[in-house]
């Protein structure tokens, strides 16, 4: 008997008995290890009475952890009351892992033993080397300014203190060196300020002897620890980690990608399709529906609104390729602590995220239309239904999430049709920041559909108090908050 989950992700079809004892194995990810186990769709009871089986718990204490777990998450989804697997989904190739039902894709790296740490009296003063292997990665931020100083030009002689900064910033994740210090100039009896304005320490303080101890003992204990890779090795494979990403990255971004907007739901009756990449609508109507699966064999992902129930009242195979659902990633949100919840509905999420406040047309008048005939005012109305999907869409795609705005609520909301390998805007700022080059972005509303840069705006990113904190600023010197950036890209120099 066939295994249509597994074939799909090339593996042997796994044993629920040989990971209910796994230290990582949740409810959860034992329903789709008995997903896989079965290879097709199961019902919860059915599902508690194979954990029954093997020995998890009884059928009735199953299946109420079946029901808490949320089951209908990704990459697992419900088809009435059956569940069914997404084994196109990268997650389940993840859970695969942490499970050990697959093994890894890089070996690891080979462990490295530090040797002891010479002994070397206080009186002699710090290298360079036992700065590198001490502070590497290191947390510095209990350590005085003035110890941090000291240590540094103790090392490598006289600095001036940009420079310092600069050696501490290299080698240390977090640091208190901050300038200016002109305290220390003034008040530090163990620094000297030279008359070329650099640093230099003052032999035979306390200042100094206490600083040459405390990076020796923070080299011993880093010594100390057990057997860990080279960090060299390690700042290879990170390397090499990001250029995969990269290209994924590059292969992702050359998906063909549609979306399709389907009326009646269960029984459409008329189609727009959607064209990410180009932009372009097709509607099909009548005989034209014939030819809908000669029209998505075009593309690679296919987007929509309960897009699995959509494609299976066309008769299509919802399993053949990748699907992104554009409903609600989450149902509910709790207010307040007396329990009062938030029904989130995509109306909701477009309003907050693009701005559109009525999306989709009115059911109801839609049908008028189809039953008098109105071909015109159908056709217009559920194209503008799909426009506001690709703005949605692409919210999602640039920023990694949704925006939830209702009341005090500001909430982002993680999408699943954005892999963790896309380019989203964070990375677009990164890269501009490092090139020193600005991005062109539309904020606001989402874009016109005919010419959607017609509001674009050229902005400069700067760093905020941290490295990561990346910031849009306009050609006013105005900060543009991320949530308001409906589309980006990089600005032609």
């Amino acid at each position: 008997m066939s295994n249509p989950y597994c074939q799909a992700l090339n593996i042997s079809p796994p044993s629920l008995a040989a990971v209910r004892s796994h230290p990582a194995a949740s409810t959860f990810r034992l329903l789709l290890v008995a997903l896989l186990e079965r290879g097709g769709p199961m019902t919860l009871p059915e599902v508690a009475r194979r954990f029954e089986e093997v020995g998890l718990a009884p059928a009735p204490v199953s299946l109420e952890s079946l029901r808490k777990c949320r089951p209908a998450r990704p990459p697992v989804y419900r088809q009435g009351e059956t569940y069914c697997l997404d084994a196109h989904d990268d997650e389940v190739d993840l859970i695969l892992f942490i499970l050990g039902l697959r093994p890894p894709k890089r070996q690891p790296l080979p462990l490295v033993h530090a040797a002891p740490p010479p002994s070397r009296p206080l009186d002699e003063p710090l290298t360079e080397a036992e700065l590198d292997e001490a502070w590497r990665g290191a947390s510095l931020w209990s350590w005085s300014v003035q110890r941090v100083a000291l240590a540094v030009v103790d090392a490598i002689g006289a600095q001036d203190p940009e420079s310092i900064r600069e050696f501490v910033a290299t080698r240390a994740a977090q640091h208190s060196f901050h300038l200016p210090a002109p305290h220390l100039e003034k008040r530090s009896s163990a620094i000297r300020v030279r008359s070329d304005g650099k640093w230099e320490a003052v032999e035979g303080t306390s200042e100094l002897t206490s600083a040459r101890r405390a990076v020796r003992e923070r080299l011993a204990s880093v010594r100390a620890q057990p057997p860990r890779p080279d960090p060299a090795l390690i700042q290879q494979r990170m390397r090499e980690i990001e250029d995969q990403r990269r290209l994924h990255a590059a292969e992702l971004a050359r998906l063909r990608r549609v979306i399709i907007h389907p009326f009646p739901l269960r029984a459409p009756e008329a189609v727009v399709l959607v064209d990410v990449g180009e932009r372009r609508l097709k509607t099909l109507r009548g005989p034209g529906l014939q030819h809908l699966t000669g029209e998505l064999d075009a593309y690679d992902v296919v987007a929509g609104l309960e897009v699995r129930t959509a494609l299976t009242g066309l008769g299509l195979d919802a399993e053949r390729r990748p699907l992104a659902e554009l409903g609600p990633p989450q149902k509910t949100i709790k207010l307040n602590q007396r329990g009062r919840v938030l029904k989130i509905t995509t109306p909701l999420l477009l309003l907050g995220s693009c701005g559109i406040g009525r999306p989709f047309g009115d059911a109801g008048k839609l049908t008028a239309y189809l039953r008098a005939g109105d071909q015109t005012r159908f056709i217009r109305r559920l194209e503008a239904d799909a426009k506001a999907l690709l703005a949605y869409y692409q919210y999602g795609r640039l920023h990694g999430y949704v925006r939830l705005r209702w009341g005090f609520l500001d909430e982002h909301i993680p999408v699943p049709w954005c892999h963790r390998d896309e380019v989203t805007l964070h990375g677009m700022k990164a890269t501009a920041y490092q090139r020193g080059v600005p991005l062109e972005v539309v904020c606001g509303s989402a874009p016109g559909w005919s010419d959607p840069w017609s509001r674009v705006q050229r902005c400069t990113v700067r760093a905020g108090q941290r490295e990561w904190d990346l910031r849009l600023f306009d050609e006013n010197g105005f900060h543009v908050p991320d949530e308001d950036v409906q589309l980006a890209r990089a600005a032609e120099v």
